[in-house]
């Protein structure tokens, strides 16, 4: 059930049904709107009646929801939801472009490629202080230091930085670091983790999970936003399908039939979509014609030599090369970097 009040609706008004919902034993969530508030209604078992709050003073509409991820759709919210990341933008009119290293690896190394992705037109830095590998025996990050590397890199630069949380336990830890919360592809059904993200004050990047479908991503970030948390954007990386001459397969599908689902921002990767240096642009630049809010791309000064995911990272001269291609694209449609 989604509660609509009216343009003019006094704060008092729309605490009264706050108290309302409550009172029925159910959870009342605030989405403050352009013109007007809604309130989301969860934790109903069955269908509420409509008369029950159109009645109320300030109350301009009652609608039931026919979604089941109800505080992501768009029927609850029909603007877009635009994260403000001290001063930098996720969502609206302006494509956001992400860029770092796979794993941070060293003073040098992380310094270098801040500065060049800036000088590019970057505005957030990404990079990995934990990183969840396949094998047990390959690179797995610098944990703190690498935070501290990351912030580091922020100071001097002034990116916003985006890396992983891999588990409860660090969430504390790289809070205090990060200024954007990554989930990674294995955790996006880790629930345990999704309802204390909803309790952080921190924007949230929801990767795909490598098999899951549109409504199971969906409902992942529905779990964020029912416990608290309403910054949430989702990361398309690329699903698993029956072809291997790729990484993955980046479903740019998912683009437009999220951006009319949700009002979530939705972030493209196509380094991990495709898994290939030389292919990696071309993916990016269709990112951004398919309507993505962001994309987020591996850049490496030497990328020959990275502990991690060497293979699918830019130089700095490719990303730079590939930028002045994205403002080309992003102008075509309408927006820009």
């Amino acid at each position: 059930m989604l509660v609509v009040m009216k343009p003019h609706a006094s704060q008092a008004e729309i605490d009264a049904v706050v108290g309302k919902i409550r009172e029925m034993g159910l959870q009342a969530h605030t989405i403050p709107g352009a013109q007007r508030v809604a309130i989301g209604v969860t934790g109903n078992k069955g269908g509420l009646d409509p008369g029950q709050f159109e009645t109320l003073p300030g109350v301009a509409d009652a609608i039931r929801v026919s979604q089941p991820f109800k505080l992501v759709s768009r029927e609850v919210k029909e603007e877009d939801t635009i994260l403000d990341v001290g001063g930098a933008k996720l969502g609206g009119p302006e494509i956001a472009v992400m860029a770092g290293p796979c794993s941070v690896e060293s003073k040098e190394q992380i310094l270098e490629t801040a500065h060049a992705v800036k000088a590019a037109g970057a505005k957030f830095l990404r990079g990995g202080a934990f990183k969840p590998r396949t094998s047990p025996y390959e690179f797995q990050g610098l944990a703190e230091q690498g935070l501290k590397l990351l912030a580091l890199a922020r100071e001097q630069t002034g990116l916003k930085v985006v890396t992983e949380v891999m588990d409860v336990e660090s969430l504390p830890m790289v809070a205090d670091y990060a200024d954007v919360l990554q989930i990674g592809a294995r955790n996006m059904q880790n629930y345990s983790l999704l309802k204390q993200l909803g309790q952080v004050k921190r924007p949230i990047l929801l990767k795909r999970g490598p098999s899951a479908t549109l409504k199971e991503w969906l409902m992942a970030a529905e779990y964020v936003v029912s416990y608290g948390n309403y910054q949430v954007a989702l990361c398309e990386r690329g699903i698993r399908t029956f072809e291997t001459m790729t990484r993955n397969t980046l479903d740019l599908n998912a683009v437009p039939v999220l951006k009319a689902l949700t009002h979530l921002p939705v972030v493209v990767d196509p380094s991990h979509g495709i898994g290939l240096r030389k292919h990696v642009a071309a993916m990016a630049r269709a990112g951004i014609a398919a309507g993505a809010d962001g994309i987020i791309v591996e850049v490496h000064p030497h990328p020959d030599k990275a502990l991690s995911d060497g293979h699918q990272s830019l130089t700095p001269d490719e990303f730079e090369g590939l930028m002045r291609q994205a403002r080309v694209i992003a102008g075509a449609v309408g927006r820009q970097l």
